[in-house]
């Protein structure tokens, strides 16, 4: 399943039936958030619960690109996930530590890092976890 909005482009991979990497490339901000937020909601529904967002391709995030990373952490918290970013590029990883976002929800070096670390973050009650 792939989706393109405006400056956003986004490609699923599934690792199994609970969890889900979504490469995210282009923009994330007022105008494509909506769009980010759809695409993710249409995973939890179907099923996913643990999700890592590949930013490695992302070229610029705005606040409300922030907000809604957050919003979509709380979203799979209620179905009992978690999310975690992972490959936050350089010109981005000042603004994701500056805000805060850093220790709300877990930003790994790579998605096999993110993968790796299961649930260790929000979510660390699931008992199923992530895949290794």
């Amino acid at each position: 399943m792939t989706t393109v909005s405006d400056a956003l482009d986004m490609t699923v991979r599934h690792i199994d039936d609970r969890t889900a990497v979504v490469d995210v490339s282009g923009d994330v901000d007022l105008h494509t958030s909506v769009a980010l937020r759809a695409y993710v909601s249409a995973l939890l529904a179907q099923g996913a619960r643990h999700l890592v967002l590949d930013l490695s391709a992302t070229q610029y995030i705005d606040s409300t690109g922030l907000s809604t990373f957050i919003r979509l952490l709380h979203a799979a918290e209620r179905c009992g996930g978690s999310l975690h970013l992972a490959a936050v590029p350089e010109r981005l990883e000042r603004m994701v530590a500056m805000t805060g976002i850093a220790q709300l929800l877990p930003v790994h070096a790579t998605v096999d890092d993110a993968l790796a670390a299961g649930t260790a973050g929000p979510a660390a009650g699931d008992a199923e976890g992530m895949p290794g």
